[in-house]
């Protein structure tokens, strides 16, 4: 998963303003790794029914997450996410904000990541 142009140009641009530069000691940006993790979350309230998967799906593929959800026989609605930590909790708020009205209780757990994901998608159980 690499970064995009407009983001890189933003990183570039803020390492560059927020550093004094002269013309003899310009060298190249300093790469910042990006960390990359995984979520394994369960959410239980009044979760099934309710657009979770499809908000879910929907703010995932806005922040490059990969990734999974899906409902569970019990009521639950899981979770299982991939991608730059910074990405993976502005995803968890905007989840929670979006079915704040829905959610009573949320189990979140952090992973590292397998990378097996190549998008965001809606399981659906056999």
């Amino acid at each position: 998963m690499g970064i995009e142009i407009g983001a890189w140009l933003s990183l570039v641009e803020r390492l560059v303003r927020d550093q004094e530069v002269d013309s003899s000691s310009l060298s190249a940006p300093t790469i910042i790794k990006m960390t990359q993790k995984r979520v394994h979350a369960f959410y239980s309230g009044r979760v099934q029914g309710v657009g979770f998967r499809y908000t879910a799906e929907a703010l995932a593929r806005n922040l490059g997450i990969t990734g999974w959800v899906s409902n569970l026989r019990d009521g639950k609605v899981e979770l299982m996410a991939e991608g730059e930590e910074t990405n993976l909790k502005d995803f968890l708020i905007r989840v929670s904000e979006e079915m704040s009205g829905y959610v009573r209780d949320a189990d979140v757990s952090w992973e590292e990541p397998t990378g097996e994901f190549k998008d965001f998608g809606i399981k659906f159980p056999r």
